[in-house]
């Protein structure tokens, strides 16, 4: 009995670094209805306490009501987060079964924690007796706010069904996202002529050989082939920028588009289902619409101020992205080909490179050699021990791992050399297992244990970048290099938070909106020229990138902006009405209503093969639901943060180091404690302005 108190199974530890070749889906299914189990005892005696200290008319405390509340959340958190995590970058059968058999009941506990009319009361309570301070206040205003949302005032069979509705809505959200990767795993396309990778460069040849000799033919090189092509980024990106073969282009474009829009296995029915069950709770909570509810807890005040906003974007840009396929037309027509008279939407990527290449002379393949991740990785470490006075070091083998591609790192901070915080970094693409795009997630958050000692935070960076081959290490895009620097800066909101209380550290309170303000923030600075230039080294020679390299990506930086900006409009404009204005008997699908809005905010009409809907993984399986307008509300924020870098000169190593102080003693320590609109003024002392956003864009240059 001793020894299993001693060393509980893996998945309920519940406090440290998980364990995570312990951790089976047979684990899954034993230990989490055991985890639930004691938490819902543990839930039942705090109600008790609470009801009972209501009937005394006693006053509460905040170590009474949060402090076990906060307990019982962060050990759900921790365990069924590992489950998550490891469903997102280690999928297999077995796991995704044994994690939906138990959503069903995680779904339920945090429903009967979310919707305790006891706890609520003692919140209200101890809300009205005061003496709390902003932080307090603010943590307390979010989750009454919170559990309104989660329909505590709902009672008898409208509760039964609010939340029958949000059971169903976590399995179709999973179900969306297993359906998306399935799709993209399903597809290859075996090429064995040289003929059909002309035009691709050496690495993407390699990366294609590489893939058809994990699938068996073990002889395929990137000279002779055969060459596997799939539907995965790091493949399907470049060659749809590379390929001179337009028809094998035409067929990648139109198998991605069409991902998971099967009639028998496809997302079409999930759609539906969602945004119809998302606007039946948003009226059960007395809402108008979904939209509403997301913007409840979010910087934006209304619908129409977000369809403000992206207004003003659409008109700045719609002009300059139809002079861009403009350009494109009249680059394929210099060459003769006949794109020129039917430019499909499977060839813009293929003559936005050759223009590129041609206006600024700019190979963005060829620049490869010159972005290694270990270089990258030091450039990134060195800006933010300039900047924040950060000392980020190696520690592999400290931690376990989930796969031998991942990395551990310490944060310590370099003028005390104390501890602040750890990372772990998996940055390469797994088709098979892992799921696309990048992020960052929690692993620990900063708070205090039982005892009262420091739990430092520790981060989950994920990126979906080329690996390695044989010798070669991952030679980087400077795109991949810009979202590796973006999902560092989430890492870094979620590492330097000196927020004790942890609802409110790093990340964890601060509105939606505002979250990527740090992301977008760090990207700028892949554009600096000390920054760049500092780590731009050849993997082979060493050689710097030469300075005319640097001119040309700087020169490009805004190339496409229009199109670029554009698809941006067009994605959260589709979000906020599909969650604003559609409903089953409006006469219309969704996909309707999304191409309805596309005679605006594209300048070529969707094909009718897409149903990019069907694989819209951000507002159907991620957080983004009416949210997607988030990353244009932060880039705002984002820009004149830099800006204030750009006014003290960005020679200025003195100004520059005080202002990256600046900003880590504000935007990256105050998570959120503060309304994120304090936490700027704080910083840039004024109030945000879309100016730097506009210049930095490029657009009303490119426009006049």
């Amino acid at each position: 009995m001793t020894s299993t108190l001693q060393s509980p199974p893996a998945l309920l530890a519940g406090e440290g670094l998980p364990r995570f070749e312990a951790i089976t889906p047979d684990q899954v299914r034993a230990h989490i209805p055991e985890l639930l189990s004691g938490l819902q005892a543990e839930l039942d005696r705090v109600e008790t306490d609470l009801a009972a200290a209501a009937a005394a008319e006693r006053p509460l405390s905040w170590a009474e009501v949060m402090d076990p509340l906060q307990r019982l959340g962060e050990r759900l958190r921790w365990s069924w987060g590992v489950v998550s995590h490891l469903n997102g970058v280690c999928n297999s059968p077995e796991l995704r079964e044994a994690h939906a058999s138990q959503q069903a009941a995680v779904v339920a506990f945090g429903n009967r924690a979310g919707q305790s009319r006891v706890l609520f009361e003692a919140l209200r309570t101890l809300q009205s007796q005061g003496g709390l301070d902003a932080t307090q206040e603010r943590i307390l205003t979010a989750e009454l706010r919170d559990m309104e949302l989660r329909g505590v005032g709902l009672e008898g069979a409208a509760q039964e069904t609010f939340n029958a509705a949000s059971q169903e809505l976590a399995e179709l959200a999973t179900g969306f996202g297993n359906r998306v990767l399935d799709a993209t795993n399903g597809w290859t396309l075996k090429l064995t002529d040289p003929a059909e990778v002309e035009g691709l460069p050496e690495s993407l040849r390699e990366q294609l050989a590489q893939a058809a000799r994990d699938a068996g033919d073990g002889q395929a090189t990137a000279a002779a082939g055969p060459w596997l092509l799939g539907l995965d980024m790091p493949r399907f990106g470049p060659f749809l920028k590379y390929s001179r073969r337009r028809d094998l282009r035409e067929i990648a474009y139109k198998a991605h588009v069409s991902r998971a829009s099967g009639e028998t296995d496809g997302n079409w029915p999930a759609i539906e289902r969602i945004l119809t069950l998302r606007r039946q709770q948003a009226h059960q909570l007395g809402y108008g619409s979904w939209a509403e509810v997301s913007l409840a807890s979010k910087m934006a005040g209304s619908v129409a101020e977000v369809e403000a906003l992206l207004e003003d974007l659409r008109t700045a840009a719609y002009p300059v992205a139809l002079l861009e396929l403009e350009a494109l037309r009249a680059c394929a027509a210099r060459e003769g080909a006949a794109e020129a008279v039917d430019l499909q939407p499977w060839d813009v990527s293929f003559w936005a490179e050759v223009r590129r290449q041609e206006a600024f002379d700019l190979d963005s393949e060829a620049l490869r050699p010159w972005f290694p991740l270990p270089r990258v990785l030091d450039g990134l470490f060195g800006l933010c021990d300039r900047l924040f006075g950060l000392r980020i070091r190696p520690a592999d083998g400290e931690a376990p791992v989930w796969h031998p591609d991942v990395r551990f790192f310490r944060v310590d901070d370099a003028a005390s050399g104390q501890p602040l915080a750890a990372f772990y970094l998996d940055p390469y693409s797994r088709p098979g297992s892992k799921r696309g795009g990048a992020w960052m997630d929690e692993c620990l958050v900063r708070s205090l244990d039982g005892a009262g000692a420091p739990v430092l935070p520790v981060a989950y960076l994920i990126c979906n970048q080329s690996p390695p081959v044989g010798d070669t290490p991952s030679l980087m895009t400077f795109e991949e290099v810009e979202t590796l620097f973006h999902e560092f800066g989430h890492g870094l909101q979620h590492m330097l938070t000196t927020v004790e209380r942890p609802q409110a550290a790093g990340i964890n309170n601060v509105e939606w909106d505002a979250v990527e303000l740090p992301s977008q923030f760090m990207e700028n600075w892949c554009y600096d020229h000390a920054t760049l230039m500092g780590m731009a080294r050849h993997w082979q020679s060493g050689e710097p990138l030469p300075e005319p390299e640097f001119a040309k990506l700087r020169a490009a930086r805004t190339f496409m902006g229009g199109a670029a900006t554009l698809r941006q409009v067009h994605l959260a404009l589709t979000d906020l009405r599909l969650h604003s204005q559609w409903t089953p008997e409006c006469g219309k699908t969704p996909e309707q209503l999304r191409r309805e809005i596309a005679t605006t905010t594209t300048v070529l009409e969707p094909i009718e093969e897409d149903a990019f809907l069907c694989s819209f993984g951000h507002i159907f399986a991620g957080g983004y639901s009416a949210g997607y307008y988030s990353y244009k509300w932060a880039e705002v924020l984002s820009a004149d943060a830099f800006s204030a870098f750009e006014e003290v000169g960005l020679e200025n190593e003195e100004a520059i180091q005080a202002t990256g102080r600046r900003f880590r003693e504000t935007v990256l320590s105050l998570g959120g404690s503060r309304h994120p609109g304090e936490v700027f003024e704080t910083f840039r002392g004024r109030a945000p302005s879309p100016e730097a956003l506009i210049r930095h864009s490029g657009l009303v240059a490119a426009g006049g």
